[in-house]
């Protein structure tokens, strides 16, 4: 798991701000129902973000995230992994999540990416980009390469090496966010990634945060703020740039 359970995103709640939230159940075309948290702005959003969870799946770290997107305006919804296998009931903070991590395949959570992309546009949303962490930093960026008619697609510490098969189908911009003291993700496989995107011609961008360990973006982490604000800024510039 990237963050504490008690985690926030390090990212300013705006006062004021009109927004509705509701928990929901989606269904996918294979018939998988898994739970998703919708998050959207008083009036309609034309442009949305499909939140990528990491690999414990849908908790409240995610769900406060799709609110911060909201209060910008942007519609945004974050689900579960996990439907298949633990069902769409809630979970305590004990939740063994690494089994069913181990039964995820790539097809079903992009099937279930696909489910989500089109409960926004069912909301009117026109333009829509993924943005993920760790586990969901990566399926983001394979959902570029997936035919849902993303924007464009974000990765907080996704590993490389798990989309590298993916770059020559990419056909959206990405942008990569990594920890610069990250064990997982070392500079060769940033710099591999970098290398297949600009050989595939995809529009990319990918930013190493010096020092910073994997899942820095965590308000709890003080001493990476500057970090996490540069990568929130960029991220909002991103949807901006591409919606």
């Amino acid at each position: 798991m990237c963050f504490d359970i008690d985690s926030e995103p390090p990212v300013p709640r705006i006062a004021g701000a009109a927004v509705s939230h509701e928990h929901v159940t989606l269904t996918a075309a294979d018939g998988n129902e898994f739970a998703a948290f919708l998050a959207t702005p008083e009036e309609p959003a034309r442009t949305g973000v499909v939140v990528l969870p990491d690999v414990r799946g849908l908790y409240r770290f995610y769900e406060e995230l799709a609110l911060r997107f909201a209060e910008r305006g942007h519609a945004a919804i974050a689900f579960d992994y996990f439907g298949r296998t633990a069902g769409v009931g809630a979970r305590d903070d004990q939740f063994d999540y690494w089994p069913h991590v181990e039964l995820t395949t790539e097809e079903g959570v992009q099937g279930d990416i696909a489910a989500a992309v089109a409960r926004l546009r069912e909301a009117g949303v026109e333009a829509i980009v993924a943005v993920g962490f760790c586990f969901g930093g990566r399926t983001a960026w394979v959902a570029a390469a997936s035919g849902h008619g993303l924007r464009g697609a974000v990765g907080f510490y996704g590993h490389p090496g798990l989309a590298l098969a993916h770059v020559p189908e990419m056909t959206v911009p990405i942008l990569a966010l990594q920890a610069g003291d990250d064990e997982r993700i070392t500079p060769y496989w940033n710099q591999l990634f970098e290398a297949a995107l600009t050989i595939a011609d995809v529009e990319h961008e990918l930013v190493v945060y010096d020092g910073a360990p994997h899942s820095f973006f965590d308000r709890k982490q003080d001493e990476f703020a500057d970090a996490s604000e540069d990568a929130w800024r960029r991220t909002l510039a991103f949807i901006a740039a591409n919606t």
